[in-house]
Formats: C-alpha cells, structure tokens, sequence
C-alpha cells in the first residue's frame, strides 16, 4: 500500500544514530540512498523487500525541519520484547517517551505498543499487533 514514509530532520548524522537504534531490533536495515540532485537522505528497508522504505531527509526548501501536528510512523514489531528493545534504545539514544511499552486493550486484544519522539521531534509508535494478523492486510489501531 505504501510506497514510503519520509519525516524531516536538521541533524541526518543524529537522526542516523537515532533511527539505527530504534529500527534495527524491529529487523530493518540502512539502505544506502542514490544521490538524485535533492537533499542528503537517509534509508531503511526490510532486508528481504524494496519496499516500502522509510527515509529521514534534510528538508528540501532548506528550512528547519519540524514535526507534523498530528503526524505519527507506526512501526511493526514482531514480538511485545521487539518493541521494548526498540523503545528503550531510542530513548538510550536521544529519543522522548511518549508513552511507555505495554499492553494497549482499549485497540485490540493483544495489542502492546510505545510511544516516543525522535531528537527532532517526530512522533513514533512502535506496536506488536497481536489483535490481527499483519499478513491478512487489517486496519491498524
């Protein structure tokens, strides 16, 4: 369904480190970025597909980078201990709690998820559906 999601950053190096953190114990990996003339990007993909991909780039009219009011990345956690590695080395690396990992029933039976904020701002989500299964192609919460 999707193609990819690209969030804005002021600082590639730290959102870098940031994003190596929180999505590597969910199983994607950097994915280098073609230069095509625009700003310096950043990538990550599910090592077995080429999409959809996750980008972090340096905004291209060159202003400061903000977060969407509103706006959030849900990342897909095999496991309830997927999402809590990935929570906890966010925070170890810059991230702010948004609400920490646990069960969340009032989405689903089986759901469990946290909530933090990139060193720029960006509102993630980090969830294990255990209410559907993620290969049937259901609604998210």
């Amino acid at each position: 369904m999707f193609s990819h999601i690209t969030v804005g950053s002021g600082d590639l190096d730290r959102a870098g480190a940031f994003y190596d953190a929180v999505l590597l114990p969910l199983g994607l990996q950097p994915r280098p970025v073609t230069p095509d003339g625009g700003p310096r990007a950043l990538c990550w993909v599910m090592p077995d597909r080429s999409l959809p991909r996750f980008y972090v780039y340096q905004p291209l009219n060159g202003e400061a980078a903000g977060a969407g009011n509103g706006a959030m990345v849900a990342f897909s956690a095999g496991t309830p201990e997927q999402v809590d590695r990935a929570y906890a080395a966010g925070m170890a690396a810059g991230g702010k709690d948004e609400g920490a990992p646990g069960p969340r029933p009032r989405y689903g039976e089986g759901y469990y998820g946290a909530y933090l904020r990139d060193p720029d701002g960006n509102k993630l989500h980090i969830v294990c559906r255990g209410d559907i299964d993620s290969a049937d192609g259901g609604e998210a919460g």
